[in-house]
């Protein structure tokens, strides 16, 4: 859960929080050169300001860092340069692999779950739906040590009151004996733990799940599981609610999404809506909002009080979606089907985590520098990605991971080549940056029929000519012949 200064709402959207714009051109700014001194007058500062009473000497000198960390004011002032489709929000985030995780999740703990459904009226799936998205089942939790970014978060750049508040509560948490100093780590604005608390909000609605005095997020997953549930509970979670369901809407119906502006079943039943599959709506929820996150010819969907307390969590509604239709997919326990009934309107699908790391792979092979295979698909890959796109006359250029690359550059092999169109027995490319990387390639006859392609050059120097391909300083690629010069 990722906090704003605002509110209680999301802070942390460079992971989740997705706009429905394609692209957005917004290069990430230089890590800026902090004062080491200036950060020193600031913390002596706080030490005896009105945010940190409760925090005594000890605590603040023995977790004091000793300088700042300019990543994360690097990270406070950067906007991506490529930004998602909802359909590639979701992809990502409810796969079959997170799925099947959450399935072994549920049978794990069930008994766990079913003892927190008892005591805060959450449903069990609902729950591990947070999980699942904040932290892929406390696969994630974030390297960042908390003390180092909140203290400098508090002393440089924008919103340091909020910041202030957050690195006092994280060191009282310290100091109640709740986490040892070492497991403070986490994002680079401060959650932390296996559903991403904020400070703040630790200290308001963590509790102890496995009866050991202690509230640990980061090691007991009976505390997380709990607090998570406490939270939804606190923040007005219906007991026997669903969040809501998919629906179908008639032929001609117009209608703008607004979620909360919620209505009764029997008005949307009277404005001839149905379940996806055709079903009558049932009478399971109180009120509900239409959702319409691609527009009115995406899926739609009916959402409750549930669907807004997964809001709240982080304010973002296709993060809400992806814990709703996790949940869903675990509640069935069916990973064979993880897309809506109703198609998104696009012709080039999201990718998988899996699909991802074999488009990583590809890359790498084919000698861009993206760094590790993680199935994230980062600045580095979407970059490498457009280069890749160019390179091979692939109109648009976008730099996008969506199903029509990964046909490409998966079905890119040939019989002389390895899977991903690496030359067998050759030694990996390694591209240098800007004007430097040249690399030999071979211009192809054919493009992926799923792509549009513009010829770089005419037909008489198609076939196996030989090209030097040039990356000049802006980013665009050229292909130059071998005998033609430089």
């Amino acid at each position: 859960m990722r906090l704003t200064p605002f509110s209680t709402l999301s802070l942390l959207s460079v992971a989740v929080g997705i706009s429905l714009a394609s692209t957005a051109q917004a290069a990430q700014p230089p890590a800026p050169d902090l004062s080491n001194s200036e950060f020193q007058q600031c913390l002596d500062g706080l030490k005896n300001s009105s945010k940190f009473r409760g925090v005594n000497s000890y605590t603040f000198n023995n977790y004091r860092p000793s300088q700042p960390d300019p990543s994360v004011i690097q990270s406070l002032n950067y906007q991506p340069e490529f930004q998602k489709d909802v359909w590639d929000y979701l992809s990502a985030l409810v796969d079959k692999e997170r799925v099947e995780d959450g399935i072994r999740a549920k049978r794990q703990w069930r008994d766990t779950l079913r003892q927190i459904e008892s005591r805060y009226g959450v449903k069990a799936e609902h729950v591990l739906g947070v999980w699942g998205v904040e932290s892929n089942f406390g696969q994630t939790l974030g390297k960042k040590p908390l003390f180092e970014s909140l203290a400098t978060l508090s002393c440089f750049d924008r919103r340091q009151s909020y910041f202030q508040g957050e690195y006092a509560n994280a060191l009282k948490i310290v100091q109640n004996g709740d986490i040892a100093p070492n497991d403070m780590t986490g994002s680079w604005a401060g959650a932390f733990g296996q559903t991403q608390f904020m400070p703040s909000t630790f200290l308001e609605l963590a509790v102890d799940g496995d009866g050991d005095g202690r509230r640990d997020l980061v090691n007991s997953v009976p505390d997380a599981l709990a607090s998570t549930a406490n939270f939804l509970d606190k923040r007005g979670y219906r007991t026997g609610e669903p969040w809501g369901y998919e629906v179908k809407l008639p032929d001609g119906f117009w209608a703008a999404s607004n979620r909360k502006d919620k209505k009764s079943i029997s008005h949307w039943r009277n404005q001839g809506l149905t379940l996806a599959n055709g079903s009558p709506l049932p009478y399971d929820l109180s009120r509900a909002g239409l959702l319409l996150p691609a527009g009115i010819d995406g899926p739609a969907f009916l959402v409750g009080k549930n669907f807004d307390t997964f809001y709240s969590y982080n304010a973002s509604e296709n993060y809400a979606l992806a814990i709703a239709h996790l949940s869903d997919l675990i509640t069935r326990e069916d990973s064979s089907k993880t897309d809506f009934i109703t198609a998104w309107p696009t012709d080039d699908p999201g990718i998988s985590r899996q699909q991802a790391k074999d488009i990583q792979q590809a890359l790498l092979n084919a000698g861009y520098d993206i760094g590790g295979v993680d199935g994230i698909i980062g600045d580095n890959t979407r970059t490498a990605i457009q280069q890749y796109q160019t390179s091979r006359g692939i109109f648009p250029a976008d730099g996008r991971a969506g199903q029509k690359f990964y046909r490409a550059i998966i079905g890119n092999a040939s019989p002389t080549q390895g899977q991903y169109g690496q030359p067998i027995n050759s030694r990996p490319l390694n591209p240098a940056p800007a004007d430097r990387m040249e690399q030999l390639i071979e211009q192809k006859t054919t493009t992926p029929s799923s792509y549009t392609s513009q010829p770089s050059m005419n037909s008489s120097t198609a076939g196996n000519a030989r090209y030097r391909r040039v990356t000049s300083a802006d980013g665009t690629i050229k292909l130059v012949r071998i005998d033609e010069g430089s």
